[in-house]
């Protein structure tokens, strides 16, 4: 996969963000089965921090889309960015 981004990413911040609060979030899980806490009450937790890391997931492809793949269209590298694309979605959809 390439290292180099030269083109702008318009939702990076906003991703940044959500994985910070999936972040704080996750800890919060964490100490909920420290302290004890119902299983389910747990189980709840976990899905909304699965919920909120598919919804990065989603904008994080919402801007490759949108910014890496127009890119690599308008300067002929369409091939290699697809090979990439479709590496990352085989990683994260088994």
């Amino acid at each position: 996969m390439t290292d180099e981004h030269n083109h702008e990413h318009q939702y990076r911040k906003d991703i940044i963000n959500r994985l910070a609060r999936v972040e704080g979030h996750l800890r919060s899980v964490k100490e909920m089965a420290i302290s004890g806490r119902q299983c389910p009450d747990i189980l709840l937790q976990i899905a909304a921090v699965q919920k909120a890391l598919d919804g990065a997931a989603k904008l994080l492809l919402k801007d490759h889309l949108e910014n890496c793949v127009v890119d690599a269209v308008h300067h002929g590298n369409e091939k290699n960015i697809i090979e990439e694309l479709n590496a990352a979605i085989d990683s994260y959809i088994r």
